[in-house]
């Protein structure tokens, strides 16, 4: 549920769930964030570590 994906190599930090967009559950009340949290949190890490 924590899955995330990162694209490296870019001038911006970029991640995103890894789950993908998610239409097949849409409005049925079953999403979870874990995955959202989750590529978050790395962005935060990521730009972290570049600004250092």
């Amino acid at each position: 549920w924590g899955g995330v994906n990162a694209t490296l190599g870019l001038p911006v930090v970029r991640t995103s769930p890894d789950h993908g967009t998610g239409f097949d559950i849409a409005g049925k009340g079953v999403a979870r964030a874990d995955s959202l949290i989750a590529a978050v949190r790395l962005a935060g890490e990521m730009a972290g570590m570049r600004a250092a």
